[in-house]
């Protein structure tokens, strides 16, 4: 089995997920299709492990950001997908919400991290960010969420400490 494809089966999940908070659902599909087809046509980085990983994350970081600046500039409509599993229809739309308020790289930030999981060194090299960057980025976008979010937490049963996003558990 190839680079390429050693990179696909690993990252697959993480890259779709990633790409469906950023675009939606349907462009999430066609996005996460267009980063491994760009993953197999050039060389893989010989390096290690978390470095190829923080690579692929920055192709699909970089389609994504572009094909916001295309719709936006053709004024498309964002696609945001399916409905979400939440808790409930208002705390997913709360979600959804408070994320658009975001900055742009905190958001990015903020996704690789709770929905893919990756850790803060290949944040950093993904977003071309120090460390120290990312965390801060994490903790404004924490805080904002936190504060966006209290009013839906606290109509809906949910705890304040319990997780939004399915991060998958650290291999």
């Amino acid at each position: 089995m190839g680079d390429a494809d050693v990179l696909f089966s690993a990252h697959r999940n993480g890259v779709f997920r990633y790409l469906c908070r950023l675009v939606g659902y349907r462009q999430a599909e066609e996005l996460t299709q267009e980063v491994f087809l760009r993953v197999s046509r050039g060389p893989v980085p010989d390096t290690d492990a978390a470095r190829r990983r923080a690579w692929v994350f920055s192709i699909a970081r970089n389609l994504a950001l572009n094909r916001v600046r295309d719709d936006r500039r053709h004024g498309t409509p964002a696609d945001v997908g399916e409905t979400p599993s939440a808790p409930t229809q208002e705390l997913a739309l709360a979600l959804r919400q408070a994320l658009d308020q975001l900055a742009p790289q905190d958001r990015e930030v903020f996704l690789m991290r709770e929905t893919v999981g990756l850790s803060y060194d290949d944040i950093a090299l993904a977003c071309s960010l120090s460390p120290d960057a990312v965390r801060s980025r994490l903790h404004r976008a924490r805080q904002h969420l936190r504060a966006a979010l209290s009013p839906s937490l606290a109509r809906s049963q949910i705890t304040p400490g319990v997780r939004l996003y399915g991060r998958p558990d650290r291999e």
